[in-house]
């Protein structure tokens, strides 16, 4: 109580009306000032500027037309390799000479392509069915070189056609010789599974390692050529490695998505 009476004593006798109010300090409204600035110049940007983003994934150069396994239709063992790993065959072709109990078989390729694999060599044993040959499907040994970069399901929406893609080739020092450079020419519509990448890359174990994070979408590449290049494509570093590309070559894909204004995350 008795505090009551000294605060309504004081209301009615204040002391202090002449003493100066003190408004903000000169640091405070300098500090004010660029806040505000700052504020302005962000919601400026939010709306005229743009951000640009990279999606990285893992790819693989090949032709484009994919690739099948070659199996032994017949059970015994093998005699002659009748072709080698590089060479181009033409459907019918033989490239294997097996020995069974009613004699020697010839295993022919079911497909024109170039060989990418031999699996078995003289004196294996094969069963029926057995893998024996990987061979990739080409016309010709001339077909261009294409990247098949497998982005995650999640991201193949923003990948439009036509952005540039930047290429780091597992066997070609990016620091010496750069990125291969292309475009987008189609983004599938469909995941592909774990069986699929198989069947086109004819790759049990390469499959398994595009698919570990999830069956991803198959986004094909067209390498830009370059005549003047030993590798026939353009490069970032002017020339390019002096050996050509072979197929089915790990690479790293780094995609160049649409610009996008900073505004557009916030809106719905």
């Amino acid at each position: 109580m008795q505090f009551r009476q000294q605060a309504l004593s004081k209301l009615q006798s204040p002391e202090e009306l002449d003493l100066p109010v003190r408004y903000a300090r000169p640091q405070g409204l300098l500090v004010l000032a660029i806040t505000l600035v700052v504020m302005a110049a962000a919601s400026v940007w939010a709306v005229t500027g743009s951000v640009a983003s990279t999606l990285r994934a893992p790819a693989i150069l090949n032709h484009g037309q994919g690739s099948y396994v070659l199996q032994s239709p017949v059970t015994g063992q093998v005699t002659r390799v009748l072709t080698e790993e590089g060479k181009h065959v033409a459907a019918g072709a033989p490239v294997l000479a097996v020995r069974t109990s009613r004699g020697d078989k010839v295993v022919r390729a079911i497909a024109a392509g170039r060989v990418s694999s031999l699996v078995a060599r003289i004196g294996t044993v094969v069963t029926t069915g057995a893998d024996v040959a990987t061979l990739e499907r080409v016309a010709g040994a001339d077909d261009p070189l294409l990247a098949m970069v497998y982005v995650p399901a999640e991201s193949a929406a923003t990948v439009p056609v036509g952005a540039p893609v930047d290429l780091t080739v597992q066997s070609v020092p990016a620091q010496e010789y750069g990125t291969l450079r292309g475009r987008v020419q189609a983004v599938g519509r469909v995941a592909q599974s774990r069986q699929k990448v198989t069947a086109f890359l004819g790759d049990k174990e390469l499959a398994g390692q595009l698919t570990k994070d999830g069956p991803p979408v198959a986004v094909l590449v067209r390498l830009e050529k370059s005549p003047g290049a030993k590798s026939g494509y353009a490069w970032s570093r002017a020339g390019g490695p002096p050996f050509a590309l072979d197929s089915m070559t790990p690479a790293t894909g780094a995609l160049h998505l649409a610009e996008q204004r900073p505004i557009d995350w916030l809106l719905p």
